[in-house]
């Protein structure tokens, strides 16, 4: 009697439960009744799985009591508890599981199996048309998904490019930090070293020397003090462009004008050397760029041919047009030349890359790499043919300027 009393008090119970799902909405009673009486009943303790995603297990399940996760993954898709359903999908179409369900809490559910639901579909024409109406309102509901998906891995993804982009930044940065105070360390140490010794021995020592080894001091007191500001200039402008403090100022110049004034600027250098400087710019257009940057890139290309071209050597500084929109400009020398592998090392800052010149001038390798970015600040590129023993050849293109 008391098996009785609980199944009629579980069957009450379900058909409560039935009527509560629009599913079984204007229901035939006999049907309902028939339903009631076939549901399986399951129950899941908390964290229970109770499919995973690829499972085949074609069933509809309505929750009695609990709730429960349908996810993929870390994703959420939906959480159901009473009175909903879920499942429906499996049993019209694919019984391949889409997604993992987890029981959020103790649980407890009734399944319709694929016998039952196909005898729900086959006999009363009110379940199959809210079957319909459901599995629309659902591929609606899955649709909004996938665009939220969609439009989350794009947003994502724009995310990760932004954070390589940081990170490559950094690395950057971090590399130019390194870089900075190596050349401080050393490159910008040494220079004052050799100045500050020979000044010294000029002050407590002077009478003991001879006027031409007075001369010889003050000359290499001028070379290593012009080279240490040199460097200080260089270091100076690359950490304002590599920092973002540096203003890029386009304007239309006399390419010409400033081949000349640079060659005027380091003529000096070039006669201790007895080294030649050919000028062959001859009616070239104007270009548009920052003057002070490109100043600083011949002032650079023009000092570096001079230390690696021997005495008495040759220097060309060329000038012309380069297809339509662009001016080349050529700094050629017939000097030591560079090894093929080296030179990708030249524009390079990380490998601090550096050699003695002809008459043994030591340098940084950072004035290359600031060329390489004040040319591509002013859209243009730069490059270096070079054969040993024979010279090398760099070049860089700037934008013609528009009438």
């Amino acid at each position: 009697m008391g098996n009785n009393s609980k199944n009629n008090n579980e069957l009450e119970q379900n058909k409560i439960l039935l009527k509560s799902v629009d599913l079984f909405r204007n229901v035939a009673p006999g049907m309902l009744e028939y339903t009631a009486q076939s549901l399986e009943e399951l129950q899941f303790d908390k964290g229970s799985v109770i499919f995973e995603k690829g499972d085949s297990l074609p069933a509809l399940y309505i929750i009695k009591e609990g709730k429960v996760k349908v996810h993929d993954g870390a994703y959420q898709f939906a959480i159901f508890e009473y009175p909903d359903f879920f499942g429906e999908y499996s049993l019209v179409d694919n019984p391949v599981r889409s997604a993992t369900a987890t029981a959020l809490e103790h649980t407890i559910m009734l399944r319709i199996d694929e016998k039952l639901f196909q005898e729900l579909l086959d006999k009363d024409l009110h379940f199959a048309r809210n079957i319909l109406k459901r599995m629309i309102t659902r591929l609606r509901e899955s649709n909004q998904t996938e665009e939220y998906l969609y439009e989350r891995s794009n947003t994502i993804q724009k995310e990760k490019e932004e954070i390589e982009e940081k990170k490559s930044w950094l690395e950057k940065m971090n590399a130019t930090k390194d870089q900075f105070f190596s050349i401080i360390a050393h490159d910008l140490k040494n220079p004052f070293n050799t100045i500050i010794g020979l000044s010294e021995l000029l002050v407590y020592r002077y009478d003991k020397y001879s006027n031409e080894k007075v001369k010889e001091f003050i000359r290499q007191i001028h070379t290593h003090s012009s080279s240490a500001y040199n460097l200080l200039d260089n270091l100076l402008q690359w950490a304002r462009s590599q920092t973002g403090r540096l203003e890029v100022s386009h304007q239309k110049l006399n390419i010409e004008r400033l081949i000349e004034d640079n060659v005027s600027l380091l003529k000096n250098k070039a006669t201790q050397k007895e080294i030649e400087i050919e000028l062959i710019p001859k009616g070239v257009p104007e270009v548009y760029a920052d003057e002070n940057m490109i100043n600083t890139v011949l002032r650079n290309l023009l000092t570096n041919a001079i230390k690696f071209t021997p005495q008495k050597g040759r220097i060309q500084i060329q000038a012309d047009e380069h297809g339509k929109s662009h001016i080349k400009i050529s700094v050629k020398d017939n000097g030591m030349g560079i090894d093929k592998e080296n030179i990708p090392k030249i524009f390079d800052l990380t490998t601090h890359f550096t050699t003695r010149g002809t008459a043994s001038e030591e340098g940084t390798g950072l004035g290359m790499v600031l060329c390489k970015d004040f040319v591509e600040k002013n859209h243009g590129t730069i490059w270096v043919e070079s054969e040993i023993k024979k010279g090398s050849t760099f070049s860089f293109t700037l934008p013609k300027a528009q009438d």
